[in-house]
């Protein structure tokens, strides 16, 4: 005896087939009670024999026991039926929601890649109270632009100290890259209690 194996999930297709299927039972079953009302109204439960106990003369017996023999078994029929279509479509929205979620999923990670361009350097360190802390700058912060410095001309550390010696004093637009996003900064180089113009320590990035 063979075992069926898992059942494979139906096409969107296979469900309309579904469902052509139900709505051809339920208009056999419509045709069927129009028959028993034909026959002056009998249904399903009503009886087949006159008052004395003979089988009733003003209708047709045979085709009323096949009506209700059909309907019994149509509506057998059209309950599995309606449970095969239930649970096909709850697995075509399931699909549909996962496929959507994969969707969205794959067009965020798509649009973060475009969106966010390369760092060259990282802070690993920020000292209290400095400009850089003041500034907004934070430990593991990825540097993609410092004031003329991008990925494109960043040759050495040498780059960035330049910079800051020529900016003393003035705002300098440093962009970063934290959590994943882009977030802008105006770092302002000046004397301080501690060592330097800035009161951090910047590392380049290897890629």
């Amino acid at each position: 005896m063979s075992e069926d194996g898992p059942s494979r999930p139906m096409t969107l297709g296979e469900v309309q087939q579904l469902v052509r299927r139900k709505d051809e039972l339920e208009a056999q079953i419509r045709a069927c009670y129009q028959l028993l009302e034909d026959q002056k109204g009998v249904g399903m439960d009503g009886p087949l024999v006159d008052a004395e106990g003979f089988p009733r003369a003003d209708i047709d017996l045979y085709q009323v026991r096949t009506a209700r023999h059909s309907i019994a078994c149509l509506q057998n029929d059209h309950k599995a039926l309606m449970k095969q279509v239930e649970e096909a479509l709850h697995q075509l929205h399931a699909r549909e929601k996962e496929k959507h979620a994969r969707d969205e999923a794959e067009a965020r990670a798509e649009a973060m890649s475009q969106s966010l361009p390369p760092a060259f350097a990282k802070v690993n360190a920020v000292t209290p109270e400095s400009p850089a802390s003041t500034s907004g700058l934070q430990v593991d912060d990825e540097i993609v632009e410092f004031g003329s410095v991008n990925a494109q001309n960043f040759k050495s550390l040498q780059n960035i100290a330049t910079v800051v010696q020529h900016s003393e004093g003035r705002p300098l637009s440093v962009t970063v890259i934290r959590n994943g996003k882009k977030v802008h900064l105006g770092l302002t180089p000046k004397r301080w209690a501690g060592k330097g113009l800035l009161g951090c320590n910047i590392i380049p990035l290897q890629r």
